[in-house]
């Protein structure tokens, strides 16, 4: 079908309205131009008339009769002279224009002896790197001019570099990262430390552009974002580097803020997120934010290794499942969370098989947000447990299909405890607090095109969503209501997010279904992306699982709340009666395996 033309008014709507903010910038600049003299004049008398009034209140009320006397009779002697009038005016407007002159000082136009010996001095530091001894005319040596390399240039209030514009020669490897590296050091050492720079690289112009960044704000507090559902705003950057802002809540003000917005969802890229950060840093103030942001449309699981009761906020609130500090309650909720996703991937494939619509409860969200959890592995490692990572796989590897959402902060020097399916499934990523460029390109996969500094407010660092650029990242201020420190500003900012308390029985996690390792790992490695019609042994096997699963004994068997100790009495009770419960589960497999086959032969006629 020929789709229909859009009406005139907009397809060249906004073509239109530029060129007519451009007319009108025109002429207001002509008209500003034709006017100037009226404009000054104006200005001269509003000024004279000023001094005259402040004259007038300063002279003392006995002298006020005289002064009159003596103003009316030069009036009077003015109208009695020839040309007496025109004289005046013309006296009047030439006072006027002389008074309404324009006195502001005009600006230098080339830098003063300072800001030339700073020049010099980063002249002087660039030719080792942007000259060679076999360049006949080379651009940069000693004792050099460098105002045929720095073209542009600008200067803030303190004296030191704002805006450079450097020029290099074309032989100069621009296209390496560790020349860039040394170039980009150099210059924010030269130009002042203790300020962020961006360094864009103009390969094709052999031109590099230095300009200083202007401070994140930090006085942001946790509130409701403007948000789709299944978009969190980690924090917030610079205005250049994305294309969208978010209306904010400052005070009795609002203004408009650009976003780091992170999507999550069936259709996400980077369904999970890893955040890294010295102690102090704001790693715990982002799980914080996110949790708040979670609540509002799913479920939220929080465990914490450090042990510090970051999140006790949280614990006893609607839709948060549970917060576990300790390493049985972080293992019992792990698991819990890996037969969750795997429960709900085996509903949404056997809707999408019936051709159903997917199950409400397979797509209501859920979060899993673990805090330092290799704190977990050395505790496990020391008492002989499972290490609590390796059940994440499952809800890594398909969270993304199954509507769960693994977010994981850790700090810099645990970075090698985290297990190999953290590393690989958390694409999205976060740096946050004081980092070596080594650092952060080790988290991000990519260095920032900003420098880092050595001193920065918590919550202040850089995002990488997937294979996107890299961003400058202000963590909105979520702290810890219960912690003194806290302004009351913030700690009620906090609370005002938090949902109200629920009841016991919806705080506490579900219970964990029966262990089906073996067999789930092999059916669900392949059904979720391949054809919706099983193949006729898959559909024999699930029979058998689905038999297997329905046997009370073999239940009681796989259950995980059962302890070690009860387990050891369990099968010294039971020695006598394995061989009918054994041969009761093997007739009630093949029975399966029968009614299994009489589903295949019937499907198949």
């Amino acid at each position: 079908m020929a789709r229909r033309p859009l009406p005139s008014i907009l397809s060249t709507g906004s073509a239109r309205i530029a060129r007519s903010r451009e007319l009108a910038r025109t002429a207001a600049d002509s008209a500003t131009d034709v006017l100037h003299p009226l404009i000054t004049i104006t200005r001269g008398l509003r000024r004279l008339a000023s001094a005259g009034r402040r004259r007038w209140a300063e002279t003392p009320k006995d002298r006020r009769g005289p002064l009159l006397f003596l103003a009316a009779s030069s009036i009077l002697v003015v109208m009695l002279v020839p040309y007496g009038p025109l004289l005046a005016v013309i006296t009047l407007m030439a006072a006027a224009a002389w008074q309404g002159r324009d006195r502001t000082p005009p600006a230098p136009e080339g830098p003063d002896e300072s800001q030339i010996q700073r020049l010099q001095m980063l002249y002087e530091a660039l030719v080792p790197y942007f000259s060679t001894a076999d360049d006949p005319s080379p651009m940069y040596a000693h004792g050099g001019d460098w105002e045929d390399v720095f073209p542009t240039l600008e200067f803030d209030d303190s004296g030191r570099l704002a805006h450079l514009v450097i020029r290099y020669p074309a032989y100069f490897p621009d296209g390496e990262a560790a020349p860039r590296a040394r170039i980009e050091q150099l210059l924010a050492a030269k130009s002042g430390r203790g300020r962020e720079y961006l360094f864009v690289w103009d390969e094709e112009g052999n031109e590099l552009t230095l300009s200083v960044l202007t401070p994140l704000p930090t006085d942001i507090a946790a509130q409701r974002f403007v948000t789709a559902p299944g978009e969190t705003v980690l924090g917030f950057t610079d205005p250049s580097g994305v294309q969208r802002t978010l209306p904010l809540a400052h005070g009795e003000d609002r203004r408009d803020v650009p976003p780091v917005v992170w999507r999550t969802g069936i259709r996400s890229t980077e369904p999970h997120l890893l955040a890294v950060g010295q102690p102090g840093s704001g790693t715990s103030t982002l799980l914080r934010s996110i949790a708040l942001q979670a609540l509002e449309h799913g479920d939220v699981l929080v465990i914490e290794g450090g042990g510090t009761g970051e999140y006790a906020c949280l614990a006893g609130r609607d839709g948060v499942l549970g917060v576990e500090i300790g390493l049985a309650g972080a293992l019992a909720a792990l698991e819990w969370a890996a037969h969750e996703t795997e429960r709900r991937l085996v509903a949404a494939n056997h809707a999408r098989q019936a051709g159903d619509p997917q199950p409400d409860d397979t797509k209501h969200p859920l979060w899993i947000l673990l805090d330092r959890p290799t704190a977990f592995t050395h505790l496990a490692d020391a008492d002989g447990h499972k290490d609590p990572q390796t059940l994440l796989r499952s809800p890594l590897r398909h969270g993304r299909a199954a509507g769960v959402t693994v977010v994981v902060a850790e700090q810099f020097d645990a970075l090698d405890s985290l297990s190999d399916a953290v590393r690989q499934h958390t694409r999205a990523r976060v740096a946050l607090g004081p980092a070596s460029r080594q650092q952060l390109e080790a988290v991000l996969g990519a260095p920032p095109h900003t420098t880092p500094v050595d001193h920065v407010p918590s919550g202040r660092g850089y995002a990488r969503l997937g294979s996107g650029p890299v961003h400058r990242l202000q963590v909105p201020a979520t702290p810890d209501p219960y912690d003194d420190a806290t302004s009351d500003a913030h700690r009620q900012a906090v609370l005002d997010l938090l949902p109200p308390r629920a009841t016991p029985r919806a705080t506490e996690l579900p219970p964990v279904p029966v262990e089906q390792p073996a067999i789930l790992d092999h059916e669900l490695a392949e059904p979720v992306a391949a054809d919706p019609v099983l193949t006729k042994p898959a559909l024999t096997k699930r029979v058998v699982v689905d038999a297997v699963l329905a046997n009370p004994v073999a239940a009681k068997a796989l259950d995980p709340k059962t302890t070690d100790a009860e387990g050891a009495d369990a099968e010294a009770t039971d020695a006598d009666a394995r061989g009918t419960d054994a041969e009761s589960v093997g007739a009630e497999v093949v029975g399966a395996e029968k009614v299994g086959a009489e589903q295949v032969s019937s499907a198949g006629g």
